[in-house]
């Protein structure tokens, strides 16, 4: 009896060992494969095209109500199976993928759930079929013939998502339902004349008549949803934009780790908005004191290029951007090749200005990056034209250039093309993505980049007071501190923006409640630089803190952080 005890005693203590880190690591990543291959992707095949995984672009996003339900319980299934594993046992990287796969369901489940957008926002169909055709489109990935084919698949199944639309839509908010129609009519001409581009020299005659069939029936389908939000829905539009403070704590734990208190959040942003307005005042006291900070700026802001000239002018900065950063040893740039300055593609200029196009993690044949610039329409009357390129004066063409290409958006995805984890290539987070973007703005005329040019800092500092504006705005309108109104006078008076900007921006904050995200980000960057330098010492390099972020992909900043000092210490 004695010696069964015994080896009981050995073996069972054996038995309920964990594996070994190796082992759980190798575990883990097999689980979050399967919930790439049976939920991430299956349930958003347009992610999949613009990833690099092209066996999912012949199909289309089930926006239908009953597949909304099966992608929630899904989504349910999947976090009960990273629920049941647990993270204990995994090595640190292991850890951190866990947390961001975990964080990324549950976010998509706040959306579904919660705030909703497929019964909220009619632009969500329009302008989502519209990325599914300009993903396939954008890359030369495959011969034309097959791209082609991918691109009929797709369409024949959009007119069904208008139907979708029409029986999902129910008392959206009233700024959602004109922003989709201010969207429609580039929508239309994208269909028109951008998707039949490409495919020009098909010879292939039953092949180009399918599509002329199926890009006919999308035409035909984005007219009558056109006047039917307009006859129909628009009346009918009396819901409420705002998600509330608690989805927004919820939406800005699960997409950012972020869990400080809003009250806080805002004291942050407050704090953060006038410093930059006392060093904006300060720097325009230093270019003539005689005048006040607004006349300079309205002098600075007549200080752009013509609009036929404007892609060249990004086009000349460049070259001199990325020679700096290597000069002075910024940070490392891991691929010699430029992103192709162009015109954003029409169904995103209605609310944005500029941004980058990255390939896929995982695109292994079309490698273009491309840097979209919003020109102004041909019809806007003079007085339209001007404002609009008032915010691309000399210097925030710069501070543009910085953040979509050297060393912002650009830099960071050829770091990304080279992480070995799946996760990370895929999942991330805005407040690193952006807010790395953002830093970078400053930290390069901190560094020395123009000379000490005061036009150019002055340019610097109002895109961020552009962007301390999203962040108190996007918290205020969405708890119910400030009205949509309220929003734009804050954009131009605290935040330095010109009327049309203004709206724009106010109008994209109703949809993008989070969009604080590039102040954020920012912030937390500067403190995690802080903290690095003073335990670094006299051994701190900017290139080396700078590459040691990029080494992580774009997580949220807190992971980042504990990769980087090994500690849990407060981002904020």
């Amino acid at each position: 009896m004695r010696l069964a005890l015994l080896i009981l005693a050995l073996v069972i203590p054996a038995l309920v060992l964990p594996a070994s880190s190796q082992d759980r690591d190798t575990a883990f990543r097999r689980l979050a494969e399967r919930y790439f291959d049976e939920v991430y992707f299956p349930f958003n095949p347009t992610a999949g095209t613009s990833a690099g995984f092209h066996r999912y672009d012949g199909q289309l996003e089930d926006y239908s109500r009953a597949g909304v339900d099966r992608q929630a319980k899904a989504l349910h299934a999947f976090l009960g199976e990273f629920e049941r594993f647990s993270r204990t046992g995994l090595s640190a990287d292991a850890a951190s993928d866990y947390d961001l796969v975990v964080s990324n369901i549950r976010g998509t489940l706040l959306t579904l759930e919660s705030i909703r957008p497929w019964e909220k926002n009619p632009d969500s169909y329009s302008s989502g079929v519209t990325a599914s055709i300009f993903a396939v489109i954008s890359r030369s990935f495959a011969p034309p013939a097959e791209r082609l084919r991918s691109v009929i698949a797709r369409e024949r199944l959009i007119p069904a998502v208008f139907a979708d639309a029409r029986r999902n839509l129910s008392n959206p908010p009233r700024i959602y339902t004109e922003i989709a129609l201010e969207q429609l009519p580039g929508i239309a001409r994208f269909f028109r004349s951008d998707v039949p581009a490409p495919f020009t020299g098909v010879a292939d005659a039953a092949l180009k008549a399918s599509f002329g069939k199926s890009n006919a029936a999308v035409l035909d389908a984005l007219k009558d949803y056109e006047a039917w939000l307009r006859a129909g829905m628009l009346p009918q539009s009396r819901g409420d934009f705002r998600i509330g403070a608690g989805f927004y704590r919820q939406k800005l734990l699960y997409d950012e780790m972020v869990d400080t208190p809003l009250e806080r959040l805002l004291e942050i942003g407050y704090q953060d908005l006038r410093r930059n307005q006392e060093e904006f005042r300060r720097v325009a006291a230093e270019i003539d004191s005689r005048r006040s900070p607004q006349q300079i700026l309205q002098e600075l802001e007549r200080d752009h290029p013509e609009p036929g000239q404007l892609l060249a002018t990004f086009r000349g900065v460049l070259g001199g951007m990325r020679d700096f950063i290597e000069r002075q040893h910024i940070v490392t740039i891991p691929s010699p090749v430029l992103p192709l300055v162009q015109e954003t593609p029409p169904f995103m200029r209605a609310l944005t200005f500029a941004s980058m196009d990255t390939p896929g993690a995982f695109e292994t044949v079309a490698k273009e990056a491309f840097f979209n610039i919003t020109l102004p329409e041909s019809d806007w009357p003079r007085q339209r034209v001007e404002e609009h390129m008032a915010a691309f004066h000399r210097g925030t063409v710069v501070s543009t250039a910085i953040h979509e290409a050297y060393p912002g958006h650009y830099v960071q995805f050829l770091w990304a093309q080279t992480l070995s984890s799946k996760v990370r290539r895929l999942l991330g987070a805005g407040s690193n993505v952006e807010g790395w973007a953002h830093y970078c703005e400053q930290m390069m005329l901190d560094a020395g980049y123009g000379g000490g040019d005061r036009m150019l800092r002055l340019g610097q500092l109002q895109d961020a007071l552009l962007r301390d504006a999203r962040y108190i705005v996007g918290i205020s309108m969405h708890t119910g501190r400030m009205t949509f109104e309220q929003g734009v006078g804050f954009f131009v008076r605290e935040g330095y923006q010109t009327r049309a900007n203004a709206e724009r921006e106010t109008k994209r904050g109703t949809g993008d409640p989070t969009y604080l995200v590039y102040t954020l980000g920012k912030l937390e960057i500067l403190k995690l630089r802080d903290d690095y330098r003073r335990m670094k010492g006299p051994a701190f390099s900017l290139q080396d803190f700078h590459d040691r972020f990029m080494k992580q992909g774009f997580p949220p900043v807190r992971v980042a952080r504990k990769a980087l000092l090994g500690d849990d210490s407060p981002a904020l």
